[in-house]
């Protein structure tokens, strides 16, 4: 027998197939008898799989037209089988799972904001209630407004290139938030009030309590007659406002080049209330940033004449807050993107 005629006789046989089967599932009469057919004819056994094995003994140019016609056959029987099982009263073969419309949909995933962001939107918040406006600055900054506008001497240990991240021999990131305070001095006429959040670098050794990226907020009021106790009355209305209680504040003489008198910023604990817990470390304050008055000479700097005006200046630790704030042991959690951890904050 030739290829051609071997051909001819699948093709025979196929559409005799189909006849036979589609004719004896029309005449069917109960949804048994429609299931004993289709196992006949496509079941893993059947007839069907017996006719197909004749593909193999074909010529490869054949095949691929009698395998198309073995699928019109295939499928030409399926829908016999279907219709004769809807006739009959049994099951409907289905092309997928049913939907069911009275189920209640599945949520979408929504992401949480992180936890800094979320103690630095309330910063805002409370400062904007006490007169601050928002400013900001770049965070590669030149070495007059990390340094030298803000009175700080070339042999300052901060100026070391071990103490920053230098880029270029005039550029680095900048170290503190210090240095939005002079663009804005540098920019407009006193008076004003500002605050400036953000992201700050310095190279320390990551431990649970530093980082080389951390977050400050600096605050800056320049207007004629402002005082120490301003400034001590502004820090005092903040923290009552972010804990929502009254607070004792500690201010401890310190040193920082562009403010003079400086101090040292304290919290009596919140938490413990004084007689010492695990986020104040035993000691019954929290030391919360640094502050003083605006020193003359940054005044001088910018163009601002320290005769007429006086100002203060703070600087807290937005990351440290968030800590207290949360309970939070270890700075390194904040910073991992781990969602297990950031999920516990809700959406913020």
């Amino acid at each position: 027998m030739t290829s051609d005629a071997a051909g001819n006789d699948l093709t025979r046989d196929l559409e005799t197939f189909r006849q036979e089967a589609t004719e004896k599932l029309a005449s069917a009469t109960s949804a048994a008898e429609v299931d004993e057919l289709r196992i006949g004819y496509l079941g893993k056994k059947g007839a069907l799989k017996g006719v197909l094995r004749g593909l193999g003994k074909l010529p490869p140019e054949q095949r691929a037209a009698a395998g198309a016609a073995a699928n019109l056959v295939k499928t030409a029987i399926e829908e016999a089988v279907a219709t004769a099982r809807e006739r009959c009263g049994g099951p409907v073969a289905k092309a997928g799972p049913t939907l069911d419309v009275t189920l209640p949909g599945s949520p979408a995933p929504i992401g949480s904001r992180h936890p800094v962001r979320q103690v630095a939107r309330r910063l805002i918040h409370i400062f904007h209630n006490l007169g601050f406006a928002v400013a900001d600055g770049p965070e590669v900054e030149d070495e007059w407004h990390n340094f030298i506008g803000l009175n700080i001497p070339p042999d300052h240990i901060a100026r070391d290139p071990s103490e920053s991240f230098y880029i270029e021999d005039d550029l680095l990131l900048r170290s503190q938030t210090s240095t939005v305070q002079i663009r804005v001095m540098e920019n407009r006429e006193p008076p004003f009030r500002i605050i400036a959040p953000g992201r700050v670098y310095r190279p320390d050794t990551v431990d649970a309590s530093h980082s080389f990226q951390f977050h400050q907020i600096e605050g800056l009021m320049v207007e004629e007659g402002v005082t120490f106790g301003d400034l001590k009355t502004t820090l005092r209305l903040f923290f009552r406002q972010l804990f929502q209680k009254e607070v004792e504040l500690r201010l401890r003489p310190s040193f920082f080049p562009f403010t003079e008198p400086s101090a040292e910023v304290d919290l009596r604990c919140p938490f413990c209330g004084g007689p010492g817990c695990k986020t104040c470390g035993r000691k019954g304050w929290i030391e919360m940033g640094g502050c003083g008055m605006v020193d003359p000479n940054v005044f001088e700097a910018v163009g601002i004449d320290p005769d007429r005006y006086t100002g203060f200046a703070f600087g807290m630790g937005i990351d440290r807050m968030t800590m207290a704030f949360y309970d939070i042991p270890d700075i390194r959690y904040l910073f991992e993107n781990d969602v297990r951890f950031l999920d516990q904050f809700g959406i913020g």
